[in-house]
């Protein structure tokens, strides 16, 4: 059976990408899967996708690459989709051409489309040889009054619905009495989580989705208000972009909230991220399902959540493997969060009960529920597309043949052409028989980070080939590798395997790519990532001693894993940074070196004008390690020189004639602190971390001032 998903755009990492990923997959198995994406946006999916999954593109509008971005049909208006959804969308007149003749042409047995656009495409064009399945991944009262519409008229128009709760099935059903399409509900699906069950230890609460109005992370600001006072030592990391972001930068400012709640920006895949937490947060006033939910819950965190329609209510069982909350009350979520925080048995056993209940939402069993519905709604109707042409719908212009090319998992597979004659068989090899030419090398990897501080990194054998074979180390713009030996596989199908170990690899201040190298043919490959888990340096502290170092594996923006390093003589951590109304104040760590009784230590602000002046400050000694200093901003000002803009470096000089140690964010698992840990700018002045995560101080020109 050959089953076919419409997907707007697969190159994305939206809920619904996700689950038509995961669900796609797991048919896969059994099944003849495609995903048709509407859109093609890039190289290749920003989320994995099975190898057995073949993924077809409509309209190719890559940046530079793309043969479809000037089409002049983009900028036509669709009659099909109404305004709101199909400007949200992208859908065009050029979208209903393509459509159409591909659900014309189509040999598959089944088509689900995924979202309200698609449906109606699919209601309008599809064709009765086939099944023809919709998918709400909304609830139904929530969509604007046009879409509404459309999809309303749509519905009945296909052989089934689904929807991704209970209750908005039911709600569907009200909606369409006596329609014959059959209205159910399947969930999103959600694959075992790969990464390490979540330490419920960590002092973290974790939340994830679009900064957007209906998740209401406003709240959940408000109520981490409460939760900070309480508990200083805890922290609060929210992921993801939107609209809103903004404002809730503002509220976090507002709040005095800076030290203890990081606005992270988007990451994918996020299970890493959950898996750092020992707790998750959920606000929104509604969740047609709550993928999140389930993610967090697969990486073994309870979720504090909003008993919102429709979705959390039919995941969470409240009091078992997470907490409910009645809707909008900050309140009663600080005491929901407050609640685990202070009881780590609870804290524990919610947390195993949640990995099991996740378990509930695996790809195979939701693969398993669409299997079900096509079996209940008969056998699939397979004829030749050309036997049924009009319906009395109108049909699109089909493309000219050498336009018809559909994309199979990346490649233009073009119409078979007539055998020509085969050549006479070539003679045995005499001078080139020893000549071997090896697979080329594809390695994906994950890594992990263990007790020691070190990196434990697992290459996929699927993707190497070879006896000898190492992993190198190379830093950008430098050219010169430091290998690392690669283990064998233990067992049969198991993963290669190299330690970089903290102690003995040495690697100077910068980025550094991995490749995996083949000593047989010199080989070369960079490693693409799968999961760079950075748990294990939540609550790492650095070697003793100097130098001072410190890594970080992270992916990539265009996916390989890579590896941040710092490698100094010493290091002024710094720990927190507040800025109050006259002053803001740095508490920190020293690292390489130590205080004297007789040290006198100051932090020096450098100036990078000429025309300002060095900033000096007396430091506090608290202990041989650790410190305090609070900056005037008179002093800053004083020492500007001239109306232009003025940064200042700082640094700390432990004693009199010793070399300035820098003063920055370092310790953690985060790559770049200038695009997460924001202060705010008061009375003119800004504290900040660079492009290196190392501290500095802005004061703007004087004009930008007043």
């Amino acid at each position: 059976m050959k089953i076919s998903f419409l997907l707007q755009n697969a190159y994305g990492i939206g809920g619904t990408i996700r689950s038509t990923f995961n669900v796609a997959g797991a048919l896969a198995a059994r099944n003849d899967v495609e995903i048709v994406s509407i859109l093609r946006t890039g190289e290749k999916p920003r989320l994995p996708l099975h190898p057995k999954v073949r993924l077809v593109n409509l309209i190719d509008q890559r940046p530079e690459k793309g043969v479809d971005r000037d089409h002049p049909l983009l900028g036509q208006d669709t009659p099909y989709i109404p305004p709101v959804e199909a400007k949200g969308a992208h859908f065009s007149a050029l979208t209903d051409q393509r459509v159409a003749e591909h659900l014309a042409e189509t040999d598959a047995d089944v088509v689900v489309a995924t979202r309200p656009g698609l449906v109606m495409y699919l209601a309008e064009f599809g064709k009765d040889h086939y099944l023809r399945i919709g998918q709400e991944h909304r609830i139904y009262g929530t969509h604007e009054p046009s879409i509404r519409a459309y999809q309303d008229a749509s519905i009945p128009h296909l052989d089934a619905h689904t929807t991704v709760s209970e209750a908005d099935a039911a709600t569907h059903r009200e909606h369409f009495p006596d329609v014959k399409t059959k209205i159910i509900c399947i969930p999103n699906g959600c694959p075992p989580s790969e990464v390490e069950p979540a330490d419920p230890a960590t002092k973290l609460v974790v939340a994830a989705g679009r900064l957007i109005p209906v998740k209401r992370y406003d709240l959940l600001v408000s109520a981490w208000a409460t939760v900070a006072a309480a508990h200083p030592d805890w922290k609060l990391r929210l992921y993801g972009r939107g609209p809103e972001q903004p404002k809730l930068r503002a509220q976090i400012d507002r709040l005095g909230l800076t030290e203890s709640l990081t606005l992270m920006g988007a990451h994918s895949p996020i299970e890493t991220e959950w898996a750092k937490g020992s707790i998750a947060a959920v606000t929104s006033r509604e969740e047609s399902f709550g993928m999140t939910i389930v993610e967090a819950m697969g990486c073994g965190v309870p979720v504090v959540a909003t008993d919102c329609p429709h979705g959390p209510g039919e995941i969470i069982t409240d009091g078992k493997d997470g907490l409910l909350v009645p809707v909008g009350d900050v309140e009663a979520i600080a005491k929901g969060l407050l609640k685990l925080i202070e009881d780590d048995e609870l804290r524990r056993s919610m947390g195993a009960a949640a990995r099991e209940s996740a378990q509930r939402y695996s790809p195979e069993r939701i693969a398993d529920a669409y299997l079900q519905l096509i079996d209940s709604l008969g056998a699939p109707r397979a004829a030749a597309p050309s036997a049924d042409r009009a319906q009395g719908r109108p049909q699109a212009e089909p493309l000219p043949l050498a336009k018809r090319l559909r994309r199979t998992a990346g490649k233009i597979v073009r119409p078979l052409r007539r055998p020509v004659a085969r050549a006479a068989k070539p003679p045995v090899k005499s001078v080139l028989k020893d000549i071997v030419v090896r697979k080329p090398l594809r390695p994906v990897a994950s890594c992990r980070i263990d007790a020691a501080g070190n990196i434990l990194v697992s290459v996929d054998g699927a993707g190497i080939t070879g006896e000898k074979l190492s992993l190198t180390v190379t830093r950008r713009k430098e050219g010169k590798p430091v290998a690392v030996p690669l283990a064998k596989p233990t067992t049969t199908g198991g993963p290669w395997t190299a330690v970089l170990d903290r102690a003995e690899l040495r690697l100077g201040e910068g980025r550094w790519d991995l490749h995996v190298v083949r000593a047989d043919d010199k080989a070369r490959r960079r490693v693409v990532s799968h999961l760079a888990e950075g748990r294990g340096l939540l609550d790492l502290e650095p070697l003793p001693g100097a130098p001072f170092t410190w890594w970080v594996p992270y992916p990539t923006v265009d996916g390989y894993l890579a590896l941040r390093a710092w490698h100094r003589d010493a290091h002024a951590e710094a720990r927190s940074v507040r800025a109050g109304t006259d002053e803001f104040t740095v508490e920190g760590t020293l690292h390489g070196t130590e205080f004297t009784a007789d040290s006198n230590p100051v932090v020096l602000g450098a100036p990078r004008t000429e025309t300002a002046e060095e900033v000096s400050v007396d430091v506090e000694v608290v202990d041989p390690t650790t410190f305090r200093v609070s900056i005037p901003y008179e002093r800053l000002r004083a020492a500007r020189g001239s109306d232009e803009s003025t940064t200042w470096d700082l640094s700390l000089r432990v004693a009199p004639g010793a070399e300035p140690v820098r003063i920055g964010r370092l310790i953690g698992d985060i790559v770049d602190r200038n695009k997460t840990d924001m202060y705010p700018t008061i009375a003119g002045v800004h504290p900040y971390f660079t492009m290196s995560s190392d501290l500095a101080v802005n004061l703007p020109a004087m004009e930008a001032a007043g």
